[in-house]
């Protein structure tokens, strides 16, 4: 085979999608888990006596060591320095090992009757042993995301790239789905919070498993890139050095689109955490089938990310995308904060138009990083994205919403199966995520207008004729 006729193993379109589906399940299963406690607040404090103070510390401990610690940045840095197939084993390796204590937290019985006092806060040991396991998941699935980022440009780069991502971002979000709609019924059939954590734990396993095997792919993309002279070389230029870093931090584009990500999630994420009880408390649903209507959100971007990413590949308009997808999000949590909106049905259409806005933005965010970014430096941009994602839209606003619940909107409680469980009023929470939403439309106006002056490219098609 001579040079003139060689391909890049990439240039496959069979070998580009096999190893988008493998890298995509190991992201499945980690989504899985991300979400499984979401549905899981009334079952918490019914058998576990968590109070909402304490389920909003431990959805918010899923940043702890990537905000405070940095190891978010620090995955990323190691990425960029040592490749993919090495970030994503021990990317697997932590997650499994986050979710394996977060389970052990809610099932054994040593850590009961126990209070720990750290730093400035007092909580069970209970919450806290949990909480530490959903942040060592966290540090575990955050760099995997940064990672099969990276696995994504380098096999799809002047491809279907957007369209790849949004691929990816949709399965991942069937992990997010089947968690919503499915974690809550488990455990209440299980009678335990623990079943659909151990589900969790099992699939992950296969997810280590399936990046075991696309380490052998990627091999083999780089064979045929160092058989075509394209393989990057280990000059000094491609090192990491401290200036990558401050190349990142000067560019205006990357921080609009940074701080844009970092509010269209936390109008959306922290959301999906409180939205199975919003259900309960403000439509009337019933507990058994109220993690179903926010499981509609992901359902629906399982094909609409694809779709607007494979928009995004034909015809550009990326920043465009972005604004329309965060008028959309502020649209649903006005209605939602209307109080006489309160039929299940109008529930179900907003979810649908949120699942709408849900898919447009990173359909066009995620393949737009990478025209702002040179590609060397894309596992430390993504990983400072993450970071600032992590710090904001993952610990901050969960923390935050908790607190405002207990203290602001507490109604009363209820009995339910012999136990008391609290209800709340969620229109004050709905006003702060639409207020999020506004100023994440303002990011999006900003990064398009740079687009402008720069010349990104972000409005023009990716596939390269």
């Amino acid at each position: 085979m001579n040079e003139t006729n060689a391909k890049l193993l990439s240039d496959s379109k069979t070998a580009r999608w096999i190893a988008l589906l493998i890298v995509s399940f190991t992201m499945f299963a980690g989504y899985l888990f991300a979400d499984a406690m979401a549905p899981l607040q009334g079952i918490l404090e019914k058998h576990l006596g968590w109070s909402g103070t304490e389920y909003g510390w431990y959805t918010g401990a899923y940043g702890w060591f990537n905000v405070f610690l940095f190891f978010l940045i620090l995955g990323g840095i190691i990425l960029d320095k040592m490749g993919v197939r090495f970030s994503g084993l021990i990317a697997a390796c932590i997650m499994l090992a986050g979710t394996a204590v977060n389970y052990w937290a809610i099932t054994t019985r040593s850590l009961d009757g126990s209070t720990w006092h750290i730093l400035l806060w007092t909580f069970p040991a209970q919450v806290w042993t949990a909480a530490l396991g959903y942040a060592i998941f966290g540090v575990g699935v955050e760099i995997a995301g940064i990672t099969v980022s990276k696995i994504i440009v380098k096999w799809f780069k002047g491809h279907e790239l957007a369209l790849a991502m949004g691929l990816q971002l949709a399965l991942a979000r069937l992990g997010t789905a089947l968690a919503l709609s499915t974690a809550l019924p488990i455990a209440i059939a299980s009678k335990s919070p623990a079943t659909p954590v151990f589900i969790c734990l099992v699939m992950l396993c296969f997810g280590l498993l399936a990046f075991v095997f696309y380490t052998f792919k990627d091999k083999k993309l780089d064979a045929s890139l160092a058989q075509l002279n394209r393989k990057e070389s280990r000059s000094s230029e491609d090192e990491f050095h401290l200036r990558d870093i401050l190349s990142i931090l000067r560019n205006r584009g990357w921080w609009y689109i940074s701080i844009l990500c970092a509010l269209f999630y936390s109008a959306v994420f922290p959301f999906l955490k409180y939205a199975t009880y919003f259900m309960i408390n403000k439509f009337g649903v019933a507990e058994n089938w109220a993690g179903a209507i926010p499981g509609l959100l992901p359902f629906g971007t399982i094909l609409l990310t694809p779709f607007f990413g494979n928009l995004y590949d034909r015809k550009g308009k990326g920043a465009s995308i972005m604004i329309i997808g965060s008028l959309l999000i502020i649209l649903v949590h006005l209605l939602f904060a209307v109080p006489l909106l309160n039929h299940w049905s109008i529930a179900i259409l907003l979810m649908i138009v949120l699942g709408i806005g849900f898919s447009l933005v990173p359909s066009a965010m995620w393949p737009s990083v990478a025209k702002i970014i040179p590609e060397k430096q894309l596992g430390t941009a993504f990983a400072l994205i993450f970071w600032l994602q992590n710090a904001i839209a993952l610990m901050l606003v969960p923390a935050l919403m908790g607190w405002v619940l207990d203290r602001y909107c507490v109604t009363g409680s209820v009995v339910v199966d012999g136990s008391q469980v609290t209800t709340y009023n969620y229109t004050l929470p709905m006003i702060l995520f639409m207020i999020i939403g506004i100023t994440s439309l303002v990011f999006a106006l900003l990064l398009k207008q740079e687009d402008k002056k720069k010349g990104y490219g972000l409005e023009l098609p990716n596939i390269k004729k």
